[in-house]
């Protein structure tokens, strides 16, 4: 991307950040800062979308995502680089000239009080950079088509998986298996959680 799209992008993002009133940036901000201490298994943009909507305020989805992904990819940079309270602000107002100075007051407050959490969260995770696993659910269907299954009406299970990416982004994959994959993988996950028990 062209510098001047990158900034660009980068104001137009701030600015919809500085749209918020601080209260509601501190929310935000406190979410992202949350996760990123490993206290939540990811950053939920719904929830901080009702808050904005609560509160009166309203963005489409990408706007949302691209101000999480921000503030997050903000805090983070900021962690990984040992940046002060001060630095990062500083840092700032580097890249965009459209901060208002009560959205900086709160990022400075914020990452005052929760810099020095995110930092050691990092050097952990920096060990462990794969997704984990929230949620799993399972389903069964009956097979009207399908490219494994060689007769139609056999039963087959559809499972679906939360995980939480190492970006904290958290993401949905479902896949289907016929009955004999799902009995084999089910052997597998009670071999696994046998496993774990004795660790």
């Amino acid at each position: 991307m062209p510098a001047a799209e990158e900034s660009h992008g980068v104001n137009k993002v701030v600015d919809n950040i500085c749209k918020l009133s601080p209260d509601l940036v501190a929310e935000a901000c406190q979410h992202i800062l949350t996760y990123l201490q490993g206290h939540t298994r990811g950053v939920d943009s719904a929830e901080i979308s009702d808050s904005f909507q609560r509160a009166g305020v309203r963005f489409n989805n990408e706007a949302l995502q691209d101000i999480v992904r921000f503030l997050m990819l903000t805090f983070r940079s900021a962690g990984k680089s040992n940046l002060s309270a001060d630095d990062l602000v500083s840092r700032l107002e580097e890249d965009s000239n459209k901060w208002a100075k009560a959205s900086l007051q709160v990022l400075h407050r914020l990452w005052t009080e929760h810099g020095a959490l995110v930092q050691a969260q990092q050097k952990v995770e920096a060990t462990l950079s794969i997704g984990q696993l929230v949620d799993m659910q399972w389903r069964l269907g009956m097979a009207v088509s399908s490219d494994t299954c060689r007769s139609l009406n056999s039963p087959y299970v559809t499972l679906l998986l939360k995980i939480v990416e190492p970006s904290g982004q958290i993401c949905h994959r479902s896949f289907e298996m016929t009955i004999p994959q799902f009995q084999n993988f089910h052997k597998q996950f009670k071999e696994m959680a046998a496993v774990m028990e004795t660790v």
